[in-house]
């Protein structure tokens, strides 16, 4: 059996969790198929991946001025002869969806996508895409409703993409969540690299690890921030901004809150996983205030190191996070319009910065959380069974 994955994110490439998630489930289908091959986004890379063939697609060099949404359909295009011979296709993501169905139509064979987000519950995509977003929205809603199996990520995410894409039929959906390779992301209480990061690992901190993207909630966990004690450190491992605008605010909100309270450790720069693996189990608390978050992969990965997690009640995440056991789950009713804003801002803001300061107040509590969150992982979340489960969808529609 040939099974071809098409992925944006593919390693040394990888900027979130659907990337984690590709690397991690084709390190372990590799040497379960006869053929796993991966057509990825990007620069050249190797051409074997843990027994996987690797083939790597640039954007076609006439769309180099092109809407963002355009060179994406562009590099779909590019790899759609190259899935000739396989007898499965398995897209993950938008960027990747159409290149999955068009070969399902071309090739005669079966199309598996992974739904990692879903478009209608990102509107602020359309700050960074202006009309690309329509033609993402498009492109997402075609290949799901013509997919011959779908895979959520969290049955929150399943039911999100039952609410969004009602034409959809439910017998197609299919939970398989993301994982974490516990061998690799484990505890790891040495401190230099902590230090040589400016963090002081005999005081208190809150982490936060992510994208500076709305739906990451990062606004709120500044303002919630200020409630902070001024011993706590607040270390912020954050990407770039998705918009001008985003960058902006957060930047604003950074500087009034050193301003108030100091302590707090701007990292904004990708850290080489060793270092992050440090930071993560130095922490007293990781924050995930997100407004949108189908599992949560980032979550998994705090856990594994030993890390409590305070995180929003949202989308996959009370599936990840054993609330009052691993961490502290903050309520959030949410405006239904796919923005995902809180109702009462304020009030997110207080319980979220109320969660922290309850952990933080009680350091052995923290540190047991911990402990639990990290057989969580062990026993939960191992791509071994996830793997399994996946070809079981791969079975059921071949």
């Amino acid at each position: 059996m040939r099974i071809d994955i098409v992925t944006k994110e593919f390693p040394p490439e990888i900027y979130g969790g659907a990337g984690v998630h590709v690397a991690e489930l084709s390190k372990v289908l590799a040497g379960r198929v006869d053929n796993l091959t991966v057509h990825c986004f990007g620069g050249e890379r190797p051409a074997d991946y843990h027994g996987a063939r690797v083939h790597s697609y640039g954007v076609p060099g006439e769309l180099a001025g092109a809407n963002a949404a355009v060179q994406t359909l562009g590099t779909d295009l590019a790899i759609l002869q190259s899935t000739n011979g396989a007898d499965l296709v398995h897209s993950h993501t938008w960027y990747a969806n159409m290149a999955g169905h068009l070969a399902s139509l071309l090739h005669g064979i079966p199309h598996v996508l992974s739904a990692h987000s879903l478009e209608p519950l990102r509107p602020w995509k359309a700050e960074q895409l202006g009309g690309g977003y329509a033609l993402s929205s498009w492109v997402e809603k075609t290949a799901y409703e013509a997919a011959a199996a779908v895979i959520a990520v969290s049955e929150g995410m399943r039911q999100d993409i039952l609410r969004c894409y009602p034409n959809v039929d439910p017998a197609r959906v299919r939970v398989v969540h993301n994982g974490i390779d516990t061998e690799e992301w484990s505890p790891d209480y040495n401190d230099d690299a902590v230090r040589a990061l400016g963090i002081d690992p005999e005081r208190p901190s809150v982490v936060f690890v992510g994208r500076n993207t709305r739906q990451k909630g990062v606004p709120y966990l500044l303002r919630a921030a200020v409630q902070l004690p001024p011993n706590v450190q607040l270390v912020l491992c954050l990407g770039a901004a998705d918009t001008p605008e985003l960058a902006a605010e957060t930047s604003r909100l950074i500087e009034e809150l050193t301003a108030q309270r100091g302590s707090v450790i701007l990292i904004e720069r990708m850290l080489p996983r060793n270092e992050l693996i440090q930071v993560l189990s130095s922490a007293t608390v990781f924050a995930c205030p997100s407004i949108y978050e189908p599992l949560g992969i980032v979550n998994l990965e705090a856990m594994a190191c030993g890390a409590a997690v305070v995180a929003s009640a949202t989308g996959g995440i009370p599936e990840v996070v054993d609330n009052g056991v691993t961490g502290t789950l903050v309520p959030l009713e949410q405006v239904q319009d796919g923005t995902g804003t809180p109702l009462d801002p304020e009030r997110f803001v207080n319980d979220f910065a109320a969660a922290l300061n309850e952990l933080v107040a009680d350091p052995e509590r923290a540190r047991e959380m911990g402990k639990r969150g990290r057989v969580r992982a062990e026993q939960h979340f191992s791509w071994h069974s996830i793997a399994e489960t996946t070809l079981e969808v791969y079975r059921s529609v071949l």
